[in-house]
C-alpha cells in the first residue's frame, strides 16, 4: 500500500505542474498539466462518437496521455527554429520510463498499452485523442486571449517570431489527423482571429 500511496502522490504532481508554454508566455495564473488533461478528456467525452471512436477507450487514453510529466515536467512543442531544447525521441524515452514506473503499482498492462498506443499515433483512437489534446491547447489560447491574461506589449524573447498567442496555433495547425479535429481547429482559429483583429501567423 505504501508503494501505491507514493505513486498516487506522484500522480498528483500533475495538479501543480504548470504548462510550460503558458509560463513562457507570461500568462497570468497559467493552467496545470492536470487541468489540461481534464480539458482533453472532456473533449474526448464530447466528440468521440462524432469521430466514430470508442468513448471509454478515448477517455481512458486521454487521462494517462501526459502522466509521465509528473516526473519529467512539461516540455512544450515550439514552432520557432532553435527553441526546442529536447528531441522528440528523448522526450518519448523519458516519458515512457516515467509512465512505466508510475503505473506499476496499479496496472496489469492495459493502461501502459493505451499510453503506448497514444504515443504511436497509428490508430483512429490515438489520432483522435491527440487531436483533442491540440484542440484543448487552442481553446485555452482563445480563453486567455479573451481574458487578457498576458501583456502583449511586453517584450518576450521566447516568442520573437510570433505575436499574441499565434505560436500555439502554429504548432497545432500541421498536426491534425481527424476531420473532427480540423473542423474544431478552424472554428477556434477563426474566433481567435476575430479577437486579435487579424489573421493568425501559421
Amino acid at each position: 500500500m505504501t508503494d501505491e500511496l507514493d505513486s498516487l502522490l506522484e500522480w498528483f504532481e500533475l495538479k501543480d505542474e504548470l504548462r510550460t508554454g503558458w509560463v513562457l508566455r507570461n500568462i497570468e495564473s497559467p493552467e496545470s498539466v492536470a487541468a489540461h488533461s481534464w480539458g482533453t478528456t472532456s473533449l474526448c467525452l464530447l466528440y468521440a462518437e462524432r469521430a466514430h471512436v470508442d468513448r471509454q477507450k478515448a477517455v481512458t487514453m486521454s487521462l494517462v496521455h501526459d502522466l509521465g510529466e509528473a516526473r519529467t515536467g512539461d516540455v512544450p512543442t515550439r514552432a520557432e527554429d532553435g527553441k526546442q531544447n529536447i528531441t522528440a525521441s528523448e522526450k518519448e524515452a523519458a516519458e515512457r520510463s516515467a509512465v512505466t514506473a508510475l503505473l506499476e503499482p496499479f496496472d496489469d498492462g492495459e493502461l501502459l498499452a493505451l499510453w503506448e498506443e497514444y504515443e504511436a499515433r497509428n490508430t483512429p483512437t490515438s489520432k483522435f485523442v491527440k487531436d483533442m489534446d491540440l484542440i484543448d491547447n487552442c481553446l485555452q489560447a482563445l480563453k486567455y486571449e479573451r481574458q487578457n491574461r498576458y501583456d502583449d506589449t511586453e517584450a518576450n524573447d521566447q516568442f520573437s517570431e510570433f505575436d499574441n498567442l499565434d505560436e500555439f496555433f502554429a504548432t497545432a495547425a500541421p498536426r491534425f489527423q481527424t476531420a473532427v479535429g480540423e473542423d474544431l481547429f478552424e472554428r477556434i482559429k477563426s474566433e481567435y482571429e476575430r479577437e486579435i483583429g487579424r489573421s493568425c501567423q501559421l
